[in-house]
């Protein structure tokens, strides 16, 4: 399970011209699943990510999680996250988990983000062609592997 997270100071994400989610400081989360994911890589990613100190404390030092700052949660399913560019110019999606397996996961992903953050989730649609606003407050993006557990 791969994740592209970003601290945003606002983000949204709109499918069909209507407006699904958005939030304000907080951060947004392109989550990639792949058919080798458990449930182990989502609590991993979940406690991992809702614990993440890359908000600034009064001395403006990296110091502080979302949890910290009250700060709200955006997930967008992802499987271009596991794309393979080794071979020619058109990326492979091969490791990226059909439907019927991403679905529960992303769902899966969703309810334990709730449930370690104690926030209601802003979310995207799975498998909709979607547009994603964001501001990246920093710039600050970081990626997190969990099969590398980094």
């Amino acid at each position: 399970m791969r994740v592209l997270i970003q601290k945003v100071s606002k983000a949204s994400v709109t499918i069909e011209g209507k407006i699904k989610s958005e939030i304000g400081n907080g951060l947004l989360i392109l989550l990639g699943i792949e058919n080798a994911d458990t449930k182990e890589d989502i609590n991993w990613l979940c406690s991992k990510i809702v614990n993440l100190r890359i908000f600034s404390d009064e001395d403006g030092k990296m110091n502080l999680s979302v949890k910290d700052v009250d700060g709200s949660l955006l997930v967008i399913s992802q499987f271009t996250l596991h794309a393979n560019t080794k071979k020619g110019n058109r990326p492979s999606f091969i490791k990226a988990a059909r439907p019927d397996f991403a679905i529960p996961m992303y769902e899966g992903f969703i309810k334990t983000l709730e449930m370690v953050s104690r926030k209601k989730i802003g979310t995207g649609e799975f498998g909709a062609m979607m547009e994603v606003s964001l501001i990246n407050d920093g710039p600050v993006t970081i990626w997190i592997d969990s099969k590398n557990k980094e």
